[in-house]
């Protein structure tokens, strides 16, 4: 198998198991999410993906608003969950 065979048959193994960092991927994932943060009293909105660095922007509100662990949901949780789902998603920045 050549080289470019290999990087080829690379390529096509990676967008079959990873999602592309578009808006739509985003939400679909987030998505996934909401129903656990809507369960605590809580909501999340994606806002913009900052495409200079790979960032999701998300707003978290409701009981997450004022919650203490809202940190530790947004890294551990949505951020976790992305950056798997969607390896060119560097991280997820909170915005009020």
């Amino acid at each position: 198998m050549s080289d470019n065979q290999y990087e080829y048959l690379k390529r096509q193994h990676y967008l079959a198991t990873h999602m592309e960092l578009t808006e739509e991927n985003v939400i679909r994932v987030l998505e996934e999410l909401q129903p656990y943060i809507e369960a605590d009293g809580g909501w999340l909105e994606f806002v913009e993906i900052e495409h200079e660095t790979n960032f999701v922007k998300v707003r978290l509100g409701g009981a997450c608003s004022t919650c203490a662990m809202s940190a530790i949901t947004l890294k551990q949780g949505i951020e976790s969950k992305l950056t798997h789902e969607i390896p060119d998603c560097y991280g997820v920045v909170q915005v009020l």
